[in-house]
């Protein structure tokens, strides 16, 4: 399981830039959720923030995989609990492996559209997204409904002035669709934005092996 193309497929990790625009509801701690597909298996997704700190809790059939990050966007680990398999490891990222994250994936030009829709709920409107290095362009679906903080934006559409509700993530070479299904209000359950004792922390390359 290549866990870090994991981590940059899911946009869930290295954030930036909290959201500014007026709002109907402000989010301090929470969580949203979408599904998605882990190896192949339905997978749903529970992304937890507070002001300093994300926690992205992906439930499939064998177990959980966590991926922890702050918002100084100087830390990452991802989290493998995967009792079936007898798996309990932690991998830490390095700086220079963060720093290649960062580097490989796109930067945005944005351009508002006077297109709208509702989806799951939130009042959205259309927002071009052109890639700086290829070129290719993404329509991102944004809300103004709410605000949250930093750590729950994917960084690479910090600038964008709203939160993503339908939108592109990126990994190495590939892209996925995501689509925000609710945002609930609430501080994390206790726990989740560190390593257990019980987790053997390695470096990513090993847990790049499992």
């Amino acid at each position: 399981m290549n866990i870090k193309v994991l981590a940059a497929a899911l946009g869930l990790t290295l954030t930036a830039g909290a959201i500014k625009a007026n709002a109907q509801k402000a989010y301090t701690n929470g969580y949203f959720s979408f599904d998605t597909e882990l190896r192949g298996n339905p997978a749903t997704v529970n992304n937890y923030f507070s002001p300093d700190s994300s926690a992205s809790v992906i439930t499939f059939g064998a177990g959980n995989v966590k991926i922890l990050g702050d918002a100084k966007h100087d830390y990452l680990a991802i989290v493998l609990d995967i009792p079936v398999a007898g798996i309990k490891k932690a991998g830490i990222a390095t700086p220079a492996e963060i720093e290649q994250f960062a580097t490989n994936v796109p930067t945005f030009t944005y351009t508002p559209s006077t297109e709208t829709k509702t989806i799951s709920g939130f009042n959205c409107k259309k927002i071009v997204a052109k890639d700086n290095k290829s070129g290719k362009t993404y329509d991102v679906w944004v809300t103004n409904d709410v605000t949250v903080p930093s750590t729950a934006i994917p960084f690479y559409y910090s600038a964008i002035g709203a939160f993503p509700v339908q939108y592109t993530a990126f990994q190495q070479g590939q892209e996925i669709s995501i689509t925000v299904k609710s945002i609930t209000e609430g501080k994390a359950p206790a726990g989740t934005f560190v390593i257990a004792k019980d987790i053997d922390k390695v470096g990513m390359d090993d847990l790049n092996a499992q």
